[in-house]
């Protein structure tokens, strides 16, 4: 990871998925793509971090943490963004 770009592993069946890069779209908020259907070390990796499951989205941020599958609020939480 490049340390300033958010990393978003996923498919693009999943609907949890296309609502994280949704609510990064909206606020602008630059990340790096990564179908795990398409990319063998991205699926390797998503493995690795979540038990040998296939959880998506697994978005990994700036500064090393991980949420796995989360919901709006919590990116929000995350990025210091208020939703209301």
């Amino acid at each position: 990871m490049t340390g300033k770009i958010i990393l978003m592993y996923g498919t693009t069946w999943c609907g949890a998925c296309r609502r994280a890069k949704l609510f990064f779209e909206q606020h602008k908020i630059p990340y790096q793509w990564v179908d795990i259907d398409q990319d063998a070390a991205g699926e390797t990796f998503v493995k690795q971090t979540n038990n040998g499951m296939r959880s998506v989205p697994t978005i990994v941020f700036q500064d090393g943490s991980i949420l796995v599958e989360p919901s709006s609020k919590k990116l929000a939480d995350k990025l210091g963004i208020s939703l209301f």
